[in-house]
């Protein structure tokens, strides 16, 4: 389809390199001008080089302005997995986030918060996440990704625009995409997930989408084309007033 035709505002780069610094310049804008409301943050390989992006751009600003941004932060990640309380130190997105941001950036654990993965009784874990975000104000920014079957958060299809936070299965080919970080095996990938629904993320001030590489070319491509339906749950951004789509040309296909 023509690019002027995009249900989006649409910015294309040549890579994920150049995506991950344009996407970390926009989160950077938002923590140090419009900190009011928290970010909603995401994890998966597509933002390892934009969190690796937005430390080196914290790093060159001056130290007064580091300490300014340290203080203010506060973000809710989208979601994490359900896990027995032993795995929480491995098999969570935590830790990841502990070493993409809490450490290099110097914040308090509590700024980078997360649903409880290992909680007793999920169910409750989420409405008390759900609650938590919400008495924080909201989203300000959220920033998503992609999945490969038109998944964002852990919202599997089908899902409709009202869904809020709750404990979800997740999908066979959403365990089998996140294989790498359990040992390749995706068996090892745990079966449930914590997630913020769409309701949280369309209600955010503004969301950026961000989509790198070849195989995420025929899920962007439905995004495009196709008109809003639960059985594309990313496709409920297009009721959104404010959404940038960040791409780079391997995904455009």
């Amino acid at each position: 389809m023509p690019l002027g035709d995009s249900p989006f505002p649409l910015i294309v780069l040549p890579d994920r390199e150049a995506v991950a610094d344009q996407a970390a310049r926009l989160l950077l804008s938002e923590r140090r001008f419009r900190p009011e409301r928290p970010l909603g943050l995401a994890t998966g390989r597509t933002m390892v080089p934009v969190y690796r992006a937005l430390v080196g751009l914290v790093d060159q600003l001056p130290e007064a302005e580091r300490q300014r941004l340290r203080e203010r932060w506060l973000s809710f990640n989208l979601d994490d997995y359900v896990v027995e309380p032993a795995a929480r130190d491995t098999a969570g997105f935590r830790p990841e986030m502990e070493l993409a941001l809490v450490r290099p950036l110097g914040l308090d654990p509590d700024q980078v918060r997360l649903p409880r993965g290992d909680a007793a009784d999920p169910v409750a874990e989420s409405q008390r996440y759900g609650a938590e975000l919400q008495a924080a104000g909201g989203i300000g920014l959220q920033l998503l990704g992609l999945g490969l079957n038109g998944h964002v958060g852990f919202n599997e299809p089908p899902c409709g625009p009202r869904e809020g936070c709750r404990c979800v299965p997740l999908s066979d080919s959403t365990r089998r995409a996140n294989a790498t970080a359990f040992g390749g095996s995706w068996q090892a990938v745990p079966r449930r997930a914590i997630t913020l629904g769409l309701r949280e993320i369309l209600a955010a001030e503004s969301i950026l989408l961000v989509v790198t590489g070849a195989a995420k070319a025929p899920v962007l491509a439905r995004l495009l084309q196709e008109p809003p339906s639960d059985d594309l749950p990313a496709s409920w951004l297009r009721g959104h007033p404010r959404v940038t789509l960040l791409v780079d040309q391997e995904a455009l296909g």
